[in-house]
């Protein structure tokens, strides 16, 4: 599919704020999977933006706004065509006999650990152990896991914020994307597998059922050897398909948030953010298929 995304931002500040300095993770990325076409951000007020890519390399671009300003705007604007990784889901699997090979294989290390935002404790590992029903095979038992969070857990968007945590989320089983996200890693990272967040954009059309349709969206990957990262939707307990649109990874929420940033001043901030996403159609025309807004709040002070 090729779809065109608009993803604006506005901050809305009390009184006047200066210094404010952002860093911005919303251009899709290009993969086996997708191919981003086209992206574009602009900010009002406007500033000269930079980029570079991060330790999970993601492209982040940043800018600094140094007068006195009483709103802020970001918008991006991105195209994109997804093919989704069906291929390789083909087949997926590896002994949980062998899982332990993962720590020696590089890039794999740090999306074993904890987390402030995804906890390993005791209680994780037993949960996992009764979420995974004794699987002997990785991909198995991740889907096994992935099909628990989405029967046990109830999406609530008035349940959670974006700094709950999984300790949190364990308390009441409810939440969102970005939760269920949190879940899954932590379940399958006390299994010994390998995962990490992923923050990117759900496309659905006419097709019902989805949950999160209406937002930026979370999923996770896990790493087998001989398959590489491998994307599942817990939100929907599906593997990550030509629906969803990937901008960025990490270790938990905090590395991948779409914008993130700080100001001077006194002043409370007020946040709305418009999502519209537009699927290409081969004639060259668009039809309007998903608008809302974001399940994530932005992190300010």
């Amino acid at each position: 599919m090729r779809l065109r995304i608009r993803h604006r931002t506005t901050y809305r500040y009390s009184s006047p704020v200066s210094e404010n300095y952002n860093e911005v993770r919303l251009q899709p990325v290009s993969d086996a999977a997708q191919d981003c076409h086209r992206f574009e951000l602009v900010t009002r007020p406007g500033s000269k933006l930079q980029r570079h890519q991060d330790f999970h390399l993601n492209l982040v671009d940043h800018f600094y706004i140094p007068g006195p300003h009483e709103s802020l705007v970001v918008e991006a604007q991105s195209e994109v065509t997804t093919t989704g990784v069906a291929a390789r889901l083909a087949g997926a699997g590896f002994p949980m006999s062998r899982i332990g090979e993962c720590r020696r294989i590089e890039g794999c290390f740090d999306f074993l650990q904890a987390t402030p935002y995804v906890g390993l404790d005791v209680g994780v590992l037993r949960l996992a152990q009764e979420a995974a029903s004794g699987a002997e095979d990785a991909w198995e038992a991740v889907l096994a896991m992935s099909g628990f969070v989405h029967r046990e857990f109830s999406y609530d968007s008035s349940a959670t914020t974006s700094n709950t945590t999984l300790a949190e989320v364990l308390v009441h089983r409810r939440g969102v994307c970005q939760d269920f996200a949190h879940v899954l890693l932590g379940l399958c990272r006390s299994m010994g597998i390998p995962a990490r967040y992923v923050s990117g954009y759900l496309h659905v059309g006419d097709e019902a059922g989805w949950r999160g349709n209406l937002a930026t969206h979370a999923w996770i990957e896990v790493f087998l050897p001989g398959h590489e990262w491998l994307p599942l939707d817990p939100t929907n307990n599906r593997p990550a398909d030509q629906h969803h649109i990937k901008v960025a990874v990490g270790r938990d929420y905090a590395d991948a948030a779409p914008l993130r940033g700080n100001f001077k001043g006194r002043a409370t901030q007020e946040m709305a953010v418009e999502l519209e996403i537009v699927r290409v159609e081969a004639s060259g025309g668009a039809r309007p298929s998903v608008e809302g807004g974001s399940c994530f709040d932005v992190i300010g002070s």
